[in-house]
């Protein structure tokens, strides 16, 4: 039973709100030191807290201390100040200071409760997110708990200690480059250099001079020897992204590169041995372009000998909730921002969104709903969604429509209930075998009990 600590000095509002939390375990305290005393022994997700408190119930000054010292021993804690009905500044400036919310006198059951429920579940989701983030793989950088993206991270976990070739395939912006820098994290050659190239950003004409450098006096213009992005990643990883936008004239090179190890500058006659290790990526299908001849058979090959997908943000189920909380994380501090969380309508129209950008998506959204948000709370308006929009064309075959809903239902219940099997089933209304068969019915591996 989640706890609840209540902090004041009216035993009256004491029973009152006794009664009214009966599904929690609720505990009191009357002045700040015995407040912060049941605040170390219970460690309670959600504190109501009246500011006028003894010596001076009169004033804000000895709750707004007490304020500040829960924050201080549990940050995590939400608390919800209770102020007299003309006290709107000291409310406000407890906001500021880091409650959750506010409520003013006369206490009304029904608001308050509805209150302490939702402080309750951004406590759940916001310790979850946590402990998420402490149990990831050691991909470090790669965040999400779904199965499509464990699955991905294992794979490339299993193979970032060898130099065999890898492609990563993955739509745009699901993250390929941060996999290739895992992958080079994780690898013996992590205190080498990581250098990274764009196939698709470089003009055709410079695109050799950059991979492979060239020599003074190669073409107009080239004054001094240089080296190439190749040859400036000696004993570490060259990322070759979009290598599906590389010209068909330089993959003949890019081969012989990779057969041999070895380069030539432009305009020069000596060959480079290079001890590297070659990770690609593309956003194209190179086995429909080796089909059109758009693409050479033998590096598709050469380059692909192991492959890992990347899946789109759109099947990676509640990752956009807990990428979401670690991107706020970041750019709440960058922009000097006090928004603390997410509106359920927040969580819902992201869960609902299908993220045609995906991951560089969010980050967008993020970024703009951070500066935009008004409250402590950022909203659906603020990332300029919709709760009730889903992206594109709707799917009318009622079958995987009720399919769909039923396994993001279950999914969301779950994060709520804290993993908790009972407790997924007691919010779905269902009991826990019809829990187990929708779970199998529906593949959903990841929040499978374990036998």
């Amino acid at each position: 039973m989640d706890t609840l600590l209540v902090v004041d000095d009216d035993l009256g509002i004491q029973k009152q709100l006794k009664w009214s939390f009966s599904d929690y375990d609720v505990i009191f305290a009357d002045d700040r030191q015995s407040a912060i005393a049941q605040l170390r022994r219970f460690e309670p997700k959600v504190v109501t807290l009246d500011l006028g408190l003894p010596p001076d119930p009169a004033n804000a000054s000895e709750g707004l201390e007490a304020l500040a010292e829960i924050l201080n021993l549990a940050p995590q804690t939400k608390v919800i100040v209770v102020t007299g009905n003309n006290d709107k500044e000291n409310a406000l400036k407890a906001i500021q200071l880091g409650a959750y919310d506010f409520y003013q006198k006369p206490i009304d059951s029904d608001t308050i409760r509805i209150l302490v429920s939702r402080a309750m579940t951004l406590f759940d989701l916001e310790q979850e997110n946590r402990q998420l983030s402490q149990s990831q793989p050691a991909m470090g950088k790669i965040i999400g708990s779904s199965e499509s993206i464990q699955q991905a991270s294992r794979r490339a976990e299993k193979i970032a200690q060898t130099d065999i070739s890898t492609l990563l395939l993955g739509e745009s912006g699901t993250g390929k480059e941060v996999f290739a820098r895992s992958i080079h994290d994780l690898s013996a050659r992590r205190n080498k250099p990581f250098v990274a190239i764009n196939c698709a950003s470089i003009p055709e004409n410079l695109l050799e001079s950059e991979l492979f450098g060239y020599e003074k006096g190669a073409f107009t213009g080239a004054n001094k020897t240089t080296p190439g992005k190749i040859e400036t990643a000696q004993g570490g990883t060259l990322f070759l992204d979009e290598i599906g936008d590389m010209p068909i004239g330089l993959q003949a090179k890019m081969l012989r590169f990779l057969q041999e190890r070895v380069i030539e500058r432009v305009g020069g006659r000596q060959e480079i041995p290079v001890d590297i290790r070659v990770v690609c990526a593309t956003h194209r299908d190179l086995q429909a372009m080796v089909a059109e001849q758009s693409f050479r058979e033998d590096l598709f090959y050469r380059v692909s000998e192991i492959t890992i997908r990347i899946p789109p943000l759109r099947d990676r189920d509640s990752d956009v909730v807990l990428l979401a909380r670690t991107f706020l994380a970041a750019y709440k501090d960058e922009y000097g921002s006090k928004v603390k969380g997410f509106s359920e309508s927040a969580i819902e129209a992201m869960m609902k969104h299908r993220w045609p950008g995906n991951i560089r998506e969010l980050q967008n959204k993020l970024k703009s709903a951070v500066i935009l948000a008004e409250g402590n709370l950022i909203q659906a308006d603020d990332l300029g969604l919709s709760p009730d929009a889903v992206g594109g064309m709707q799917n009318l075959n009622l079958r995987e429509v009720r399919e769909e809903a039923e396994s993001r239902a279950i999914r969301q219940a779950w994060h709520l209930a804290e993993q908790n099997m009972s407790r997924t089933a007691e919010l779905l209304g269902i009991t826990r075998p019809t829990l187990y068969s929708l779970i199998d019915k529906y593949r959903m591996d990841d929040i499978k009990p374990s036998s």
